[in-house]
């Protein structure tokens, strides 16, 4: 028997999320198996488990289910015509409903070598925040002369999206609490307080103006990118989308990157060039307790489960 982060019933995160013993699975022909290190959490992951509509969205059919979708760990065992991998090679992903585990069972075209400077916990938190802040990121074809802002510039997509707007030489402004603020200059951006008041601490910022908005926060930043005179093909949001429609707003999100850009991604971060900070652990058995910590807000990074 292994491990693994379950739910039987559709609701918060910090009561449905159990532990469970399940049977241990095994790699069949044209698959490999992964012993997972690092499981990271992604907001996603609780609005599955309490929201039916966006269960159904990720063609969630039936309960009982497994959580998660980022992870890294070491291949043990590969199927029969798998040979792409080996056994004992270090790989990183995503895989939906199954990563929260001691194993699961991939499709070898969905793994990502793991460079020896990533860490674990970085590998294993990396799939949905690397590939969408990749995307957005190249979505808006930034140069010297854009002064892009950056909402939650300091959360899980955020960081790394301030980081490589700041490598296609743009002036990155981040909206974030006082408490990341010497975090964010030291990325080589210009820290901003949210909420009330942030249009015009903006302008004072960007005397210049503004030509792009990241989002990651909602409706609030994306009107002030509006109020700011940014073209709404210049803000992208992933954090609502039905108030994005109404005003013209993009969208692209993590599924316009893909394992290439991952890997990319990857071997910044292991070469020192990105930062990835991790922001919590938790052991696996703890996993009520990490949602909680996510759904607490005001994170640097990315929070991980950990199996050993």
């Amino acid at each position: 028997m292994s491990r693994a982060v379950m739910f039987s019933a559709f609701g918060p995160a910090t009561q449905v999320f159990d532990v469970l013993e399940v049977p241990e699975p095994h790699a069949s022909a044209g698959q490999v198996r992964v012993r997972v290190k690092a499981a990271g959490l992604n907001p996603v992951d609780w609005k599955i488990a309490l929201y039916p509509p966006v269960a159904a969205a990720y063609h969630l059919a039936d309960l009982p289910s497994g959580n998660g979708n980022d992870f890294s760990g070491v291949i043990d065992e590969v199927g029969e015509g798998v040979t792409r991998w080996s056994v004992g090679d270090e790989v990183y992903g995503g895989r939906r409903f199954y990563a929260q585990a001691d194993y699961l069972i991939a499709d070898p075209d969905i793994l990502v070598a793991k460079p020896a400077g990533l860490g674990w916990e970085q590998a294993g938190a990396l799939d949905i925040v690397g590939r969408t802040a990749w995307a957005e990121v190249a979505s808006q074809n930034l140069t010297a002369a854009d002064t892009v802002l950056v909402t939650a510039a300091a959360g899980g997509v955020g960081v790394l999206a301030v980081q490589l707007a700041r490598r296609a030489g743009a002036t990155v402004i981040g909206t974030a609490s006082r408490e990341n603020h010497a975090y964010l200059r030291s990325l080589g951006a210009t820290p901003v307080l949210y909420g009330d008041g942030l249009v015009k601490r903006v302008r004072a910022l960007a005397p210049n103006g503004v030509t792009v908005v990241l989002d990651h926060h909602g409706a609030a930043s994306i009107q002030a990118g509006l109020d700011l005179g940014v073209d709404p093909s210049r803000i992208n949001t992933i954090a609502d989308r039905p108030f994005a429609a109404q005003h013209g707003v993009a969208t692209v999100g993590g599924a316009a990157a893909g394992r290439a850009e991952l890997a990319e991604l990857g071997q910044l971060i292991a070469a020192g060039d990105v930062d990835f900070p991790i922001e919590a652990r938790y052991p696996l058995e703890q996993v009520r307790e990490a949602y909680a910590r996510l759904q607490s807000g005001h994170l640097r990074g990315k929070i991980v489960l950990v199996t050993e």
